[in-house]
């Protein structure tokens, strides 16, 4: 169910939609007006941000907040996951403390900036060499699974899990229960309990990641601490599993794109521009609400109107993209919004680029003539969160 008040209408997103090939209305609507109506699940009547343009502007503009975090209607469910559970008291509080995605101004820099050192990209190149051990060590997991393995349970989430807990700073002997918690859910206790161990490790035995970097921070309280950890966990992980797989889909649908890419592995990284754009996970990323009144475009957003921008449709736009329906992994992509974009842009997408660069690098390379033999991403599914994103799926292939 969709949890909406309006039922199925065209002020709702659509549900018709699958990761490479978005629902049609997106394209009917970009083709009537920047920005329409959307409703929202509790009620509100806000609009969604169709075009490239409106929305880099709108994500660029401090005057829209990211308060209150209301979630649109959607006409796919959305998939149920592991219940939530009871939180302690210092959990909610570190959730409440740490969470930077709902924080604007000076409370959400000073809580960015303590991660950000471990996610520039400097640091990101510093950790190549890790990150292409940890894919060739899954690729020969892959390899030896045999034709029909599923590359999104052997080879995509495992490398998107490991290096999220290298990172961090989770250490080795928590890497097993860390992947359970955060990749196969866990009741949110359970999380936050695994995240105490991780940094009770740290603080006896530091060392260059994210953790130690937190607990040197005196500026930051326990809560603050345990909460940026959690928000990272449950955020980018399942974007680069999802980027993975998804992007593998959509280059063996199209054989002519897989081939030059296996022809020269150099083009990868550019290639990789293309792929998050073609297979952008986001419908709507998290929604914003104007503080004041704004125009975008030829609209005035009147204060206390919430917005969405729609990734998948901007990075669909033909006023940005040429012929955008079509991967094409020679086009310079760059400036897309996959990521987002603005103060609240993904602070680990310099990471990502690195991880999706090595991974796609090394399936070209071992496996030229790999294809695919099934998925569900063919079909319509259940999004993965109320925000609204995809969900990464199973994806079976031989060679």
């Amino acid at each position: 169910m969709t949890g909406c008040p309006f039922g199925h209408d065209q002020s709702t997103l659509p549900g018709d939609s699958t990761p490479t090939r978005p629902s049609p209305r997106f394209a009917t609507w970009r083709e009537e007006a920047a920005l329409v109506p959307l409703h929202y699940r509790d009620g509100h009547e806000g609009v969604l941000v169709t075009r490239y343009d409106e929305a880099k502007a709108v994500l660029t503009d401090p005057r829209f907040s990211q308060q209150p975090q209301r979630m649109p209607c959607a006409d796919a469910p959305i998939e149920a996951g592991v219940p939530p559970g009871p939180l302690d008291e210092a959990g909610l509080l570190a959730d409440r403390s740490g969470n930077i995605l709902g924080f604007d101004g000076a409370p959400h820099v000073r809580l960015r900036r303590a991660v950000t050192r471990r996610f520039s990209g400097r640091s990101a190149r510093t950790h190549r060499p890790r990150i292409a051990a940890i894919v060739a060590e899954q690729l020969e997991v892959l390899i030896d699974a045999g034709p029909g393995a599923d590359l999104l349970a052997l080879y995509a989430e495992p490398i998107s899990i490991r290096v999220h807990a290298l990172v961090l700073g989770v250490a080795d002997h928590l890497l097993d229960r860390y992947a359970q918690d955060y990749v196969h859910g866990a009741p949110l206790q359970q999380q936050h309990d695994l995240l105490r161990e991780a940094v009770a490790h740290r603080r006896e035995d530091p060392g260059e990641d994210v953790i130690s970097d937190l607990l040197a921070n005196d500026d930051l309280t326990d809560a603050e601490v345990e909460g940026l950890l959690h928000m990272l966990s449950m955020s980018g992980r399942d974007t680069v599993a999802y980027m993975i797989s998804t992007g593998t889909v959509a280059l063996l649908e199209d054989p002519e794109q897989y081939r030059l890419l296996t022809q020269d592995p150099e083009m990868v990284p550019a290639a990789v521009e293309e792929i998050v754009r073609f297979c952008t996970m986001f419908l709507t990323v998290f929604p914003r609400t104007a503080t004041e009144a704004v125009t975008i475009g030829d609209v005035t957003v009147e204060s206390g109107t919430t917005v969405s921008v729609s990734a998948v449709s901007a990075n669909r736009d033909e006023r940005r993209f040429p012929d955008p329906d079509r991967l094409d992994v020679l086009r310079d992509a760059r400036g897309h919004l996959a990521f987002g974009d603005g103060p609240h842009g993904c602070v680990g997408q310099q990471l990502a680029r690195v991880e999706l660069d090595e991974a796609f690098r090394a399936l070209v390379t071992r496996l030229p003539g790999m294809r695919l033999v099934s998925t569900e991403y063919h079909r319509p599914t259940p999004l993965a969160n109320p925000v609204a994103t995809y969900a990464a799926r199973p994806v079976l292939v031989s060679w």
